[in-house]
């Protein structure tokens, strides 16, 4: 069984210029020219999520394989992720910022997105962290997850707390939320072991 906890969390690993340099790096050519995010691209698509809030869009992927009509917002603690994600055309703040900006009213958006975010993250401090941003969320929106499976869990070192179903069930729970829905994407679940890229997806529902 894989272990919930690895390792200490380290405060500076997702927040320094280095790593905003590591996420670029990944951005490989050949993953651009074969269209690797393709199936990822089309699943984001079909959740219809409506306007979203992307909490941790880092380089804004996310943000644009939703579309250039789509309605979104992203937050990054990392403002050399911020720059970036800017000048690609995203509208993205610090969370500092988006506090001061027009979009921080209360119930604005229909979905907030936390697309490999959880897996960074304490579970206490997953749940504090829907707490801050739930009023944001109009009341019968949507909370989406997206974590790794075991192989991608492993492939990041500032990765703290595996949050596979029920992890995320339980935090769904002491956030107030309700599971709607839970899947892998793209493959089933035990494709997680050997390809790095499997999903958990869970669909969670705000208080009407």
């Amino acid at each position: 069984m894989l272990r919930k906890r690895v390792k200490k969390v380290i405060t500076n690993d997702t927040i320094d210029q280095s790593y905003t340099d590591r996420l670029i790096g990944l951005e490989s050519v050949w993953k651009k020219v074969l269209d690797v995010q393709m199936p990822y691209r089309m699943h984001l698509r079909w959740l219809k999520l409506g306007f979203v809030l992307d909490i941790g869009c880092g380089l804004a992927r996310n943000l644009i394989n939703l579309g250039g009509n789509a309605a979104r917002v992203g937050i990054d603690h990392n403002r050399h992720s911020i720059v970036v994600a800017n000048e690609r055309g995203v509208t993205a703040f610090t969370p500092e910022d988006f506090e001061g900006s027009a979009y921080a009213r209360k119930g604005r958006f229909d979905t907030i997105l936390l697309s490999h975010v959880a897996e960074h993250m304490k579970r206490e401090d997953v749940i504090d962290l829907l707490h801050k941003y739930l009023a944001y969320l109009h009341p019968g929106g949507r909370v989406v997850f997206i974590t790794p499976h075991e192989l991608g869990f492993r492939s990041d070192p500032t990765h703290v707390m595996f949050m596979d179903f029920e992890e995320l069930a339980a935090i769904a729970k002491y956030a107030g939320l309700k599971v709607e829905r839970q899947y892998s994407f793209p493959f089933p679940r035990v494709i997680g072991h050997v390809f790095k890229h499997n999903e958990f997806i869970t669909i969670l529902r705000n208080k009407p």
